[in-house]
């Protein structure tokens, strides 16, 4: 019995009732992000064409679906994606589809007492733990077997061959990031990014994460917060802060110009993705190169020692 919920309050009876036979063509599965996507793309593998509804440096905290990404919500066969209100303005878009066909939000099998709350809200940036993160692929290979019953055992394999890359690229990370000066001790490294969308980064890695921004990059960066965050660059002696793909580099500026005026510098470590992949087509386009880039650069920023090219030599976001 498949355990995720569903969207909408149909959408049970409608993963139970759908049609795995949709003519010669392969079924068609939509997902909101990139993420989201890559993980269906590896685990149903040949049986399934992917459509990404948010693309590359677009921002799901604010995307609001158009006429077209409508009509791809109603062509498919099968939805996913994020939840824990990351694509909070696609909530009634999805509740609506979800009464005539599944959808599934991937982060339904995460225990709720390993989230991080803040505002009376989830922190919906789990693919920053890439262990937790892992556990969305259950979802997606439960959810494609209910779907497609002749192909479980297609999908089970390919959902674990896709579970022992993440579990490298998550021993990596542990490993690198550990040689940061200070990382797993009492006071751990400060990382400094431009929004709230890497505390589970930051609990997976044993860094100290702030944003600038809230958990959704629709906050407002406050005078106090970013007062508050000169005084903390200045007092750590913080070499680096992080901008993001998806979010403006403003209010990052602003705490170097801030630490600057204070008579300590601090530069710019890297671009970091948070909210969405990379380019398509390139390795920073797929979720173990958007992870594998963030933690390489995150590492080597930080004073630690990762190898310039990443876990598999693939990098080129930085060059």
């Amino acid at each position: 019995m498949l355990v995720v919920a569903a969207v909408g309050a149909c959408a049970d009876d409608a993963a139970d009732n759908s049609d795995t036979v949709v003519g010669d063509r392969p079924y068609r599965i939509t997902a909101t992000v990139g993420m989201v996507g890559d993980i269906a793309e590896q685990v149903a593998g040949n049986r399934a064409e992917v459509n990404v509804i948010i693309g590359p440096g677009v921002d799901p905290h604010l995307y609001t679906p158009t006429r077209d990404d409508v009509v791809s919500f109603k062509d498919a066969d099968i939805i996913f994606y994020t939840g824990l209100l990351l694509e909070g303005r696609m909530i009634d878009t999805l509740t609506a589809v979800g009464r005539t066909k599944p959808v599934y939000a991937v982060t339904d099998l995460i225990d709720r007492n390993y989230l991080i709350e803040a505002h009376g809200q989830f922190d919906p940036h789990v693919w920053m733990d890439v262990s937790a993160w892992s556990q969305a692929v259950e979802v997606v290979s439960r959810s494609l077997a209910e779907f497609d019953p002749d192909s479980t055992d297609y999908y089970e394999r390919n959902a674990q061959r896709y579970r022992q890359q993440l579990d490298k690229l998550h021993q990596y990370g542990l490993r690198h990031t550990a040689t940061i000066p200070g990382a797993r001790g009492d006071h751990k490294p400060l990382m400094v990014t431009s929004h709230d969308a890497f505390n589970y980064f930051g609990k997976a890695y044993g860094l100290d994460v702030r944003g600038v921004q809230g958990l959704s990059t629709e906050s407002e960066a406050g005078l106090k917060r970013v007062n508050d965050l000169i005084d903390l660059i200045v007092k750590t002696r913080t070499a680096a802060v992080f901008v993001e793909t998806t979010v403006s580099q403003q209010n990052i500026q602003a705490l170097i110009e801030g630490a600057r005026a204070r008579g300590h510098e601090v530069e710019i470590g890297g671009e970091l993705f948070s909210d969405a992949m990379g380019a398509e087509g390139t390795y920073e386009g797929t979720y173990v190169g958007m992870l594998d880039h963030n933690l390489t650069t995150a590492t080597q920023a930080l004073g630690g020692q990762a190898p310039a090219r990443g876990m598999q030599g693939k990098l080129t976001h930085n060059e």
